[in-house]
């Protein structure tokens, strides 16, 4: 039995929280297990090797009962011994740094201008200076649509003199599943998300994949805290378990969600992201709005940030949207109404972008702005 009504369904067309399908919706209503059940280790167990595919890592993915900030709390205490140097562009990147100050961490700051990329060769100059053993950046900054160059900021760090000894530490939040990453391929130690974005369920899941190489670093890391400890997770990821109680309404959903991200693919499900991207990029400019990504190379293939060349009431834009069962994002921060922002990741289709996008022309039309071909 649910309470769910469907008048009540708004779309969230949103960088986050997403859209949840109703088969993950029910998903989370079966019984609940205690969390040392053999149920509950059966759970887990089956969930891990999934993840791992998803990941595509042959290390371990943890999990904990948290938002992704947790797993940055994590990586920063588990990974930064000497100095790190957080890399930013936006207010993710941001906010990070703020937690690696707020544990103790000595941070250096590489900061980009918001609409543009942190780019290989920045971090490698600013790497040579020495005296790091760390390094962090977003690969997919929400608050302004730009998708950093994870692949090739990680190969030129590789490539350094010592940067074998670098532990590479990606957010990969409204990135993971929805764009490519290859954490071993890569040379990426630390790579985490949370349940909400691309993934495609509720919130209160984060997930992180960590190297060996990173998770022996921890060990000779102190202060590494309990709850985000790596060496703790470790100890019960072996048995199939958490060190703490898990969120296990939602271990359901990831379970029964991960079959369906596997069944269609993930070289499938980043080629339906960059189609859902190259469709809102399109029609943006071609209704006379500019990205805020300065780059198209650089555009985020999940979520799109336009700027508000017209000077769109958000609010009302919302208001009439919500008339047709659907909602976009106003910008972040002090891009508040400065842009908006058009989620296009998880479990979306063409045909919904679509549907939003005629929604929106309607809008347009109705205030007096032309509208034509989508280009």
């Amino acid at each position: 039995m649910t309470n769910r009504k469907p008048e009540d369904h708004v779309k969230l067309f949103l960088p986050g929280p997403t859209e949840v399908r109703e088969e993950i919706l029910d998903a989370q209503g079966r019984w609940m297990i205690g969390h040392r059940m053999p149920e509950a280790i059966q759970l887990f167990g089956r969930i891990q090797p999934k993840l791992r595919k998803v990941f595509r890592t042959e290390y371990r993915v943890y999990i904990t009962a948290s938002s992704g900030t947790g797993m940055w709390e994590a990586a920063s205490r588990n990974c930064v011994a000497k100095k790190v140097l957080h890399c930013t562009n936006g207010s993710f990147g941001d906010r990070w740094i703020d937690v690696a100050r707020s544990n103790g961490k000595e941070v250096e700051v590489l900061e980009v201008e918001w609409g543009k990329p942190v780019l290989p060769e920045m971090v490698v100059e600013r790497l040579g200076a020495g005296g790091f053993d760390a390094v962090a950046f977003v690969q997919n900054e929400t608050s302004v649509g730009v998708a950093n160059p994870a692949r090739d900021i990680a190969a030129a760090v590789r490539a350094m003199p010592d940067g074998q000894d670098i532990t590479i530490m990606v957010d990969s939040v409204s990135g993971m599943s929805g764009m490519e990453m290859e954490p071993d391929l890569w040379g990426i130690d630390i790579v985490l998300t949370s349940s909400q974005k691309a993934f495609a369920l509720p919130p209160g899941l984060a997930f992180a994949s960590v190297s060996d190489r990173a998770l022996e670093k921890a060990k000779t890391v102190p202060y590494r805290g309990y709850y985000f400890d790596y060496v703790e997770l470790e100890k019960y990821l072996v048995k199939d378990q958490t060190p703490a109680t898990p969120a296990i309404s939602l271990l359901y959903a990831l379970d029964t969600q991960l079959d369906t991200m596997l069944a269609e693919g993930m070289e499938h499900r980043w080629k339906r992201h960059l189609v859902m991207r190259d469709l809102v990029v399109n029609w943006a400019v071609s209704r006379g709005f500019k990205l805020f990504s300065e780059d198209l190379q650089y555009a985020s293939p999940t979520v799109t940030t336009i700027e508000n060349t017209h000077n769109l009431s958000i609010k009302d834009l919302n208001g009439f949207l919500r008339t047709r069962g659907m909602i976009i994002s106003n910008g972040y921060g002090k891009l508040k109404d400065k842009c908006f922002r058009i989620g296009h990741m998880g479990d979306w289709q063409v045909a919904d972008i679509e549907e939003l996008l005629n929604n929106m022309d309607e809008y347009l039309q109705t205030i007096g702005i032309a509208v034509g071909e989508t280009a």
